[in-house]
């Protein structure tokens, strides 16, 4: 069977497999990857089941595997690193890891930002180095992130003398014909990203697929870039408080089963799992319900401020998303509308999902022939792959979603 590369874009599958061991491989095909079946209803349930495993969150750009075995994924952002933008793929790279295997994540240094009045440098998040550690931590899998290269070492203080300005300081690869949007290839943090990529698949050919992965997050390589990854945390961190961090408070727990208590009877009683956590994490949003960039950001909370174990049942604090103008009282919550639509949004998206890919209510003779396949692929996991990303990360993610006139919670 040998190497399969899985793309989103032809061109980042052959400038990963050009620029590493895997263009020594003899057997190596490469074949499309389907984000989900909500956007893709058409092709998805082709994808095997290994791959959909690592896509029920969200879709990465590559995934590379072996003998059916996935061995890393990649995923690749050009956008400024400000605020909550740099986590808005987080969800893709922990759904890798969960799984066992091993991510790098390709993010500008810097990008330039032009307005009517200045050029500056939009400089990266540097909560989003700790988020990877913490999942680094749980998992013992790599996790890690090279710098998409930029002009922004040598031309910090004059970004308006960047010969990259055109393209936001960003380097691109010399060969646009067979790597268009691709970072330049001869530059350190590529060489020694194809490293880490190179000793990973030297411990899988040596070891296996499952051991392999196992073993990389202790490859001198991934050590190497793991440990600069914290020191560049811990140098860039300061003592301001960053984003989406900002949008975080800390509640007693009690307070917010009593704000749920105004949605439902005096008869039903929270469960055990919501209950049993002292304190309570919210994060909170005062705009219209929509997807990113929060989801990713939902996400790298999880890591950032509750999480102690490999799922959602081993947390420190319950993680909740609330939607609207969020005020602590003396034994409640109260959520004002701001800007947002309210929990009827939530439920009109999850609706429209359902009505436009769920097919599991056809008769057989309705099916078309594509979508028998599909039809099975639904009756076995139901819609998980059929709802639009942001509705599936948050209820993956959240122990509860709170709305100035509704709400929404686990009971286990």
């Amino acid at each position: 069977m040998g190497y399969r590369v899985w793309y989103s874009t032809e061109s980042l599958a052959d400038y990963i497999i050009d620029n590493t061991n895997l263009s020594l491989e003899q057997n190596i095909e490469k074949r499309k990857m389907y984000e989900s079946d909500a956007n893709n209803s058409r092709n998805f349930h082709t994808l095997p089941d290994h791959i959909k495993k690592i896509l029920y969150l969200d879709a990465p750009d590559l995934i590379v595997e072996k003998n059916l075995e996935p061995i890393f994924s990649i995923e690749i952002s050009t956008e400024a690193g400000t605020g909550h933008n740099a986590f808005q793929r987080f969800s893709r790279l922990a759904a890798s890891i969960e799984n066992g295997v091993p991510a790098f994540y390709i993010y500008p240094e810097a990008a330039i930002i032009q307005r009517q009045n200045s050029i500056r440098w939009d400089r990266i998040n540097p909560l989003i180095f700790q988020a990877l550690k913490k999942a680094m931590d749980i998992y013992s899998i790599p996790a890690l992130l090279y710098f998409f290269p930029t002009d922004f070492e040598q031309y910090s203080s004059n970004p308006e003398n960047s010969p990259n300005i055109n393209t936001k300081g960003l380097c691109y690869d010399n060969n646009i014909i067979d790597y268009s949007g691709c970072p330049d290839s001869t530059h350190t943090e590529m060489t020694n990203m194809f490293e880490s990529i190179n000793q990973l698949l030297n411990e899988i050919n040596n070891y296996g697929v499952i051991e392999g992965r196992t073993r990389a997050i202790r490859l001198p390589e991934i050590v190497n870039r793991k440990d600069s990854m914290e020191q560049l945390y811990h140098n860039r961190i300061g003592t301001r408080e960053w984003s989406p961090l900002t949008s975080v408070i800390q509640i007693p727990t009690y307070k917010l089963i009593n704000f749920l208590s105004n949605f439902h009877s005096s008869n039903y009683q929270i469960g055990d799992l919501i209950n049993t956590r002292e304190e309570t994490i919210i994060y909170c949003l005062n705009a219209g319900f929509r997807g990113d960039p929060y989801p990713g950001a939902l996400a790298a909370i999880d890591y950032l401020k509750v999480r102690q174990g490999k799922t959602f049942e081993e947390r420190y604090y319950n993680l909740v998303l609330a939607w609207g103008i969020v005020s602590e009282t003396d034994d409640s919550l109260t959520i004002e509308q701001g800007n947002n639509q309210g929990i009827e949004a939530f439920c009109q998206q999850v609706a429209t999902s359902e009505n436009q890919k769920n097919i599991l209510d056809k008769n057989y003779s309705d099916l078309r022939d594509y979508e028998i396949s599909r039809y099975y692929m639904q009756v076995r996991y139901g819609s998980m792959f059929s709802k639009v990303k942001h509705i599936r990360v948050y209820s993956y993610f959240a122990d509860a979603i709170l709305f100035y006139d509704g709400a929404l919670w686990r009971d286990g």
